[in-house]
């Protein structure tokens, strides 16, 4: 972990008091759901290795980060709800985050008007031909109770085709959806028409699970016609390649809501559970946390599936899936490549 300063104790300690922490305060139990809301099992997000922070300074130190969905002072607490400042002989943070979901976003169908204030941008709710990544896109409910959109990644290709990469929930909607089944952009949930604005059909998607935990949340879509399709992401330009995130790495986006954003990576390895409007609460493995520059947030609902990239060298790093307004959520690049057995575009 480049920028964070060793400890007396090497990362194999961090790790395990990460893996024992989460298994105390993640892992579902009968009945968690009747815990009070600031009992450990409740309020517990996720767990995770990151900088210790005392006094609301950074140190450059290593510590076990808690993430919890809110903070509240010791009198409030049961001392058997009392998060521990240490553990094993290495320090803890507690840091409070809100709930953590998944970016999508549904609603009536309504154009929501300029995400963007550059002119010199494409708004990413609006119809964008060739589509690029960045832009609004989504499925169409076959029971027509919603409509949605979330963001177009990354384009990738195989031997073979083409592909829109975006999330399982972006794309196939929590495993709901056959192979086949329509993608449009912009996402019907930003003036969408079906059939006239299908781009591509749903090819592969990582079953999202609560039988075990998850490591990424991704899915493509073949694309009808190469034509009308780009690589290059709005604002950014084409990815160039992909690499490993680390904590302190500047980082990019541009997403279907919040357009633009820069962040600053804060952890690699975190375990959190995150919320779904239909499959409800799964936990995931080793995820890369981004909190926004600028005290600004970094992504909002309807950013799901935007790819995030080195700012410096925009190289792929994560693909962001959910997240709060305090921290964003994304799985690690090699892994989602790796799983659905494609590469980006070069």
């Amino acid at each position: 972990m480049p920028g964070l300063r060793l400890h007396s104790r090497g990362m194999d300690d961090f790790r395990a008091a990460k893996e024992e922490l989460s298994a105390r305060y993640l892992v579902p139990r009968a009945r968690v759901s009747r815990a009070p809301r600031l009992a450990p099992r409740a309020n517990v997000q996720g767990v995770g290795i990151g900088e210790q922070v005392v006094g609301g300074q950074p140190t450059g130190n290593r510590a076990i980060k808690i993430l919890v969905r809110r903070k509240a002072p010791l009198a409030e607490l049961a001392p058997r709800d009392v998060l521990p400042s240490s553990f094993g002989g290495l320090p803890v943070d507690v840091d409070e985050v809100g709930l953590l979901t998944a970016f999508r976003t549904l609603g009536a169908p309504a154009y929501a008007g300029p995400a963007v204030a550059a002119a010199a941008v494409p708004n990413p709710r609006k119809r964008i031909r060739p589509a690029r990544p960045g832009c609004s896109i989504g499925f169409e409910d076959p029971a027509g109770q919603f409509v949605m959109a979330g963001s177009f990644g990354a384009l990738v290709m195989d031997q073979t085709d083409f592909y829109v990469l975006s999330n399982n929930h972006v794309l196939a909607d929590e495993n709901q959806l056959p192979v086949g089944s329509p993608i449009f952009q912009p996402g019907l949930l930003d003036g969408g028409v079906s059939p006239a604005d299908e781009i591509a059909q749903l090819t592969n998607f990582v079953p999202l699970t609560k039988a075990q935990p998850n490591t990424v949340d991704c899915a493509i879509a073949v694309v009808s016609n190469p034509n009308i399709v780009r690589p290059a992401i709005l604002k950014i330009g084409a990815p160039t390649g992909t690499k490993a995130a680390a904590i302190d790495m500047v980082v990019e986006k541009f997403g279907r809501t919040t357009g633009y954003t820069t962040g600053r990576v804060t952890g690699v390895e975190f375990d959190v559970k995150v919320n779904y409007p239909t499959l409800g609460t799964l936990l995931f493995k080793d995820q890369i946390t981004v909190e926004g520059l600028n005290n600004k947030p970094f992504s909002d609902s309807g950013d799901s599936g935007s790819l995030i990239v080195e700012r410096q060298t925009r190289l792929a790093v994560g693909l962001l899936f959910g997240g709060s307004m305090a921290l964003t959520l994304a799985n690690h690049i090699g892994e989602v490549l790796q799983a659905l057995n494609v590469e980006l575009d070069p």
